[in-house]
């Protein structure tokens, strides 16, 4: 069993209050548990209307299949509108 981690940092550039900003990483978070195997939770910045950490889980029987998983959650979060991901670190279990 191996269990991946992604930990990024998020740019909102649009987002001119934190009610603004929780609606877009609310709409990400939400796609991201809808389409990909993955957990996902904003663990960063809550109080920071331009910026947000998002962690990701992924729990795999290899290395390959977590990964993959967590491509394609990367890959939704990078076709978000309004949203740059900057940092990006990988953790293994």
């Amino acid at each position: 069993m191996v269990l991946a981690l992604v930990r990024c940092e998020l740019f909102i550039y649009m987002a001119q209050s934190l009610k603004d900003k929780r609606s877009v990483v609310k709409s990400i978070v939400t796609k991201t548990r809808q389409r990909c195997n993955v957990s996902v939770a904003e663990t960063g910045y809550q109080e920071v209307w331009q910026r947000s950490e998002l962690t990701l889980c992924a729990v795999g029987s290899s290395r390959k299949s977590a990964e993959a998983e967590l491509f394609r959650a990367l890959s939704l979060i990078d076709q978000a509108d309004n949203v740059e991901r900057t940092i990006t670190d990988w953790e293994w279990v």
